[in-house]
Parts: C-alpha cells; sequence; structure tokens
C-alpha cells in the first residue's frame, strides 16, 4: 500500500490535471463500490483506475482479469496497473473515449473520476460512452464526497437516470456516499 500512496502523491505534484483527489480510496469505498458487481454476469469497466484500489476489490470479487477493462489517462498509472494486474485489459485513455471500445454488454462501469469538477460536456461525454456499453439497467457507479449526487441534474434528466446511493461511508478520507446510476428506459443496444 504504501508504493500506492508514493505513486499516487507523486503524479498528484507532477500532474495534478490529472489527479484530483488527496489519497486512493480507502478499502471501504472500494468495496462498496464493488458490492454489487458478480463475475458470472459479464465484464466491468473500470474509470480512472489509478493505482488500481478499486481493481483490486474487483477481482477479489472473482473476476478474471480479462473480465475488467480498465481505462485511465495517465500513462504512469497504466503501467503500474499493466504490471501490477497480468491479463487486466488496461486502456490509457481519457474516460470521454470509453465510448470508443471494442466492446458491449457490460454489467456495470465503476468510477473513481471526480465528475462533478468536470465541464457538463465532458460529463456527457463519459456517461454517454459509458451506457453505450452498459445492458439495459445496468449501473454507472460513482463515488463522491459531496452532498448531491455526482452527476449534474441536467445530465441525469436528459439521459433518463435513476439512481440510489449508499450510506455514508466513514472509513475513506474524506468520507463518501456510493450512487449508482441507471438508464431503466434504454432499450437494448442491435
Amino acid at each position: 500500500m504504501s508504493g500506492d500512496l508514493g505513486l499516487f502523491w507523486g503524479q498528484l505534484f507532477r500532474k495534478p490535471d490529472q489527479v484530483v483527489a488527496l489519497a486512493p480510496s480507502s478499502r471501504a469505498l472500494a468495496e462498496e463500490m464493488v458490492a454489487t458487481l458478480d463475475p458470472r454476469r459479464g465484464p466491468v469497466i473500470e474509470l480512472g483506475a489509478g493505482t488500481g484500489r478499486i481493481t483490486r476489490a474487483i477481482l477479489a470479487r472473482g473476476f478474471a482479469p480479462d473480465q475488467v477493462h480498465a481505462v485511465e489517462m495517465n500513462p504512469a498509472f497504466c503501467d503500474n496497473l499493466q504490471t501490477r494486474f497480468a491479463g487486466l485489459n488496461v486502456h490509457c485513455l481519457s474516460a470521454a473515449d470509453v465510448g470508443g471500445l471494442a466492446m458491449r454488454g457490460a454489467q456495470a462501469v465503476v468510477s473513481g473520476l471526480p465528475l462533478l469538477s468536470m465541464p457538463l460536456a465532458l460529463q456527457h461525454a463519459i456517461l454517454a460512452g459509458s451506457f453505450a456499453h452498459l445492458d439495459p439497467g445496468a449501473p454507472f457507479i460513482q463515488f463522491t464526497y459531496g452532498p448531491r449526487p455526482p452527476v449534474r441534474a441536467e445530465l441525469r434528466a436528459s439521459l433518463g437516470l435513476t439512481w440510489t446511493k449508499s450510506a455514508k461511508i466513514w472509513g475513506n478520507l474524506p468520507p463518501a456516499r456510493v450512487y449508482r446510476f441507471c438508464q431503466p428506459d434504454r432499450r437494448p443496444m442491435e
């Protein structure tokens, strides 16, 4: 874990436009993010995989590394993920380009991105691209530190999103909540 923190802080100071948290997600937050995932229901896409804290929690639920598609734009984090998790599908690209991944039928998108700090157009590209890969009713899972949903109201309305939220996770710095957004009226991709 100390290696994770050193890598994380090193990238925070070298590339502050790509790393905006003060520390990697806690184990408690990572476990809540993946609590509803089931390796028998298909692959998972992880956005903003960073040092791999949530990736590790996904794999601990019984997923084979090739069932996980980790999207990360920071090259140092990409190299670390490829070294640490043999067989993991690491896509070194912006989450805005997630719609271009050559896969469909994901059971969930798990996001460690700071969505609320992003412009609306970028949020839209990330969510629309993510839902293009999800089976109807499958969740886009996102955490937030704030008291409101981590997707802007106008975007929630335009995409027809419903959501649930977890209890506050006190074992994270700062405390966080996990939201699971769905598009219940979306039709399957043909």
